[in-house]
Parts: structure tokens; C-alpha cells; sequence
């Protein structure tokens, strides 16, 4: 099932979102509901903050990225439960970010190019693993999102100030897209 895209404005994206256990309802529907959602959107990621369900929960998969890092994303395709990062490290790098929630605006963020992320997998099994690269960026940017954080507050005063007139219209629906998206009331 198609769940809408909560957009830019909308309280969700900004609010603390909880962790949960192997007993939270319908999980795996959830799961395949969200991905089904990030494909049908043509995104790479989508974390539970943007469906509006204030869980520290997301997916990822990377392979339509794949031609743009010189390392193979193909396969890159996780669920993220419950994650915290660990360190981030490495060179700081810029790469055009955009968002679902934040439709036809991308900007180059700056981040750094190596993370360590503690997660559960939807087995409820913990890993801790290391990414890099495109794939490091991917699990930073929709872990934002758990943290009430957009790629719009990784950049400059002076660029959101010049973006503000989009991001508004943005938020009060007047923007096409080819998926469904929900806007603040």
C-alpha cells in the first residue's frame, strides 16, 4: 500500500520519534508499506517520520544510485530499527541532497564520508556495521529524519532564506507530484 509523504511544514518531521520492539503491530506490513512508498516515489530512502508514524525506524536501497559512487551500491537495501549513530568521520564532502518531503528543491550538504550506526534489523538482531561513501550519506539523511532534522538545516542562512518562498508553497500544497503527500493543516 501507498502511504502519503508528510511535507515540508508538517509537525512529523520535527518531532521526537520513539524507539520500538519486536511486538510493535504490523511491522513487517509496515516495512513492505514503506518501501513499496520509496519506489513508487523514485526515492532511495524513507524513514517512518515522513508517513507520519513517530517511530525511530527506516529503509534504504541505494542500487538506484548505483552509477554515481565509484563503489557498488547494488544490493544496499536494509531496514534500520531503532539505529543510533556511533561516529562520524572521514573528509567532509558536498553531494546534491534532496528529500520527498522537500519535492524538486536539492541542495549540496556537506557531510562526512565515514559513519559507525548501531541498528536492529527487523529480526530484532543488533549490528553494528561501518558505511561509506554514498552509502554512509543515505543512512545519514534518513537518520536525520529520526531526529526531527532536514538536509534544509545542513546548509547555509543565506540559501534558505533564498529558498524560503519554495519551501512555503511547498508547505501549503502547491506543489505536483507523482506521489500522494500529505500537508499541514
Amino acid at each position: 500500500m501507498i502511504l502519503p509523504i508528510v511535507s515540508y511544514g508538517h509537525p512529523s518531521l520535527r518531532r521526537q520519534n520513539a524507539e520500538i520492539g519486536p511486538d510493535y503491530p504490523n511491522l513487517k506490513a509496515l516495512i513492505e508499506n514503506m518501501y513499496e512508498t520509496m519506489y513508487q516515489a523514485q526515492g532511495v530512502g524513507l524513514a517512518a517520520p515522513q508517513v507520519n508514524i513517530p517511530i525511530r525506524l527506516f529503509v534504504v536501497d541505494g542500487s538506484p544510485m548505483e552509477d554515481l559512487d565509484g563503489s557498488s551500491l547494488e544490493g544496499f537495501k536494509k531496514v534500520f530499527i531503532n539505529p543510533k549513530m556511533g561516529s562520524e568521520a572521514g573528509e567532509v564532502w558536498p553531494f546534491e541532497e534532496g528529500c520527498l518531503s522537500i519535492p524538486d528543491i536539492r541542495e549540496d550538504v556537506r557531510r562526512p564520508g565515514d559513519i559507525v550506526i548501531t541498528y536492529q534489523d527487523e529480526q530484532f538482531e543488533t549490528h553494528t556495521e561501518s558505511f561509506s561513501g554514498l552509502r554512509a550519506r543515505i543512512i545519514q539523511h534518513e537518520y536525520d529524519h529520526l531526529e526531527g532534522i532536514l538536509f534544509t538545516d545542513h546548509i547555509s542562512q543565506l540559501r534558505r532564506r533564498m529558498l524560503k518562498s519554495r519551501l512555503n508553497k511547498i508547505s501549503k500544497g502547491q506543489i505536483d507530484t507523482t506521489y500522494p503527500m500529505k500537508f499541514p493543516v
